[in-house]
């Protein structure tokens, strides 16, 4: 493990020089890490909530890309939103048949050519332009992004809000960033797919130093969940208690970042139901993932 001063992580190989350089802290990420592997000890390890990430994205690419998204039923984005917590809470007005049909034509755009990255910003504003842009439609950039991440995780990193939100100044890059009056600091940094990008480069080549070297992505995923979910906890407003009551479960927050809720601290199992309504059970120590009828 690298040594423990407090100095921000070397920025990673950048290729293009509109990507922006990131000040993360070593410190910051190595305590997360170090939170992170110790609070899914006692629940199955840290391969459970990797092998339930990988699902997830698979139940997505089942529903959005071996289906045609304009096909999308009432049904099948319901179960999807069960795995997307920040969209799940506001999406139920668009849950009837001119609700779906819209968000059908959206994501037809979105994800048409979901393959080639060039554009990804203009393509997410056309997608969040369908919609109202008040308070109430906040849900609506969280969505793409959850979508596009899930159906080709391997492209798109994860740029929901709570990642980071430029015009908030608020997200789990402001909890890593170096400096120790970052509660004072206006971050320079906009949220377009580079910067989500770099972020991601940078994440992986720390974990990379710490000995992870298979499924980055979804171990990415989880520690930017449960450096996020600190905060939310840390945080304690009538607000966020309405969801984020102080755990018990060290991860508990974590999983409902992520959409994983299924997971129970009690229990060596997940299970997660999948498009056509088959349900996995995940975490069995035995038998790893399976159907379970």
């Amino acid at each position: 493990m690298p040594g423990r001063s407090n100095a921000p992580l070397s920025p990673a190989t950048i290729t293009n020089t509109d990507r922006p350089v990131l000040e993360l802290s070593g410190t910051k990420l190595r305590v997360a890490l170090e939170n992170v592997l110790t609070g899914c000890e006692g629940q199955g390890g840290v391969e459970r909530y990797i092998d339930a990430l990988k699902l997830k994205s698979k139940l997505f690419q089942q529903a959005l890309i071996e289906r045609s998204p304009a096909d999308l039923d009432i049904e099948t984005l319901a179960g999807l939103c069960t795995f997307m917590a920040t969209v799940r809470r506001r999406i139920a007005p668009y849950l009837d048949e001119d609700g779906i049909r819209r968000i059908g034509q959206a994501l037809t755009g979105l994800l048409e050519g979901h393959r080639k990255t060039e554009n990804i910003d203009e393509r997410m504003v056309a997608f969040s332009g369908r919609f109202a842009g008040n308070r109430e439609h906040r849900w609506v950039r969280d969505l793409a992004a959850e979508v596009l991440h899930n159906v080709a995780p391997d492209l798109y990193p994860l740029m929901t809000r709570w990642v980071w939100n430029a015009h908030s100044n608020t997200g789990s890059l402001r909890e890593i960033w170096f400096g120790d009056d970052v509660d004072y600091l206006t971050i320079r940094v906009d949220d377009r797919f580079e910067t989500f990008l770099m972020l991601r480069e940078e994440l992986s080549v720390f974990l990379t130093q710490n000995g992870f070297f298979r499924d980055i992505v979804y171990y990415v995923d989880l520690l930017q969940a449960h450096i996020y979910a600190e905060y939310i906890c840390a945080q304690g407003g009538t607000y966020l208690r309405a969801d984020f009551s102080s755990p018990e479960d060290p991860m508990q927050h974590a999983r409902r970042m992520l959409g994983l809720d299924g997971i129970k601290a009690d229990s060596v199992k997940m299970r997660l139901k999948s498009i056509d309504g088959e349900t996995f059970c995940l975490g069995d120590e035995k038998d790893g993932v399976h159907a379970d009828s």
